[in-house]
């Protein structure tokens, strides 16, 4: 029997994302409203006007205070566009989604299940950093929390990208 590893590396080409920033009181209402708008977008309310298919993961770009114990309000929520949306996308109807070119992305990473919320994440980032131990090689104020699975299964897998630094 194969023991999953802590954490790896990977490499995201890059590619074109529709991403809406929101700052709400809670991240799980930035996330929720974020998402809603995003889902509009794929469903038709784009300049097509028809489904453009889902992709994941669904990432959420967060960052944290100085003082490295909260989040920051303002967290962006992006979705991949598909394949053969990716030279021409869809213009979105809602003038909140902005469809940006990411640059390439290399990122460690490290799987967690359940909700993601505030608490959740700041205790996987503190995990996973006692796991890395001291190291300079990635970011230490902006971190993504990557969703596969619908928000409403209790047990979802999500992961914890640390960004490595170029």
């Amino acid at each position: 029997q194969c023991e999953e590893a802590a954490y790896e590396e990977r490499w995201y080409p890059a590619g074109k994302w529709a991403c809406v920033t929101k700052g709400e009181p809670m991240y799980e209402q930035s996330i929720s409203m974020s998402f809603m708008k995003l889902m509009r977008y794929i469903c038709k309310e784009n300049s097509v006007g028809c489904y453009l298919g889902m992709t994941v993961p669904v990432l959420n770009e967060i960052h944290l205070t100085k003082e490295g114990t909260e989040l920051e309000r303002e967290v962006l929520t992006a979705y991949y566009l598909p394949g053969e949306f990716q030279q021409n996308p869809p213009v979105p109807m809602d003038p909140e989604i902005h469809i940006t070119e990411r640059a390439p992305l290399w990122v460690i990473t490290r799987v967690f299940y359940g909700m993601t919320t505030e608490e959740t994440i700041l205790r996987e980032i503190g995990l996973f950093w006692e796991l890395l131990g001291s190291t300079d090689t990635v970011l230490r104020e902006t971190y993504i929390v990557a969703s596969y699975e619908n928000p409403s299964i209790p047990q979802r897998r999500n992961e914890i990208w640390f960004i490595r630094r170029a």
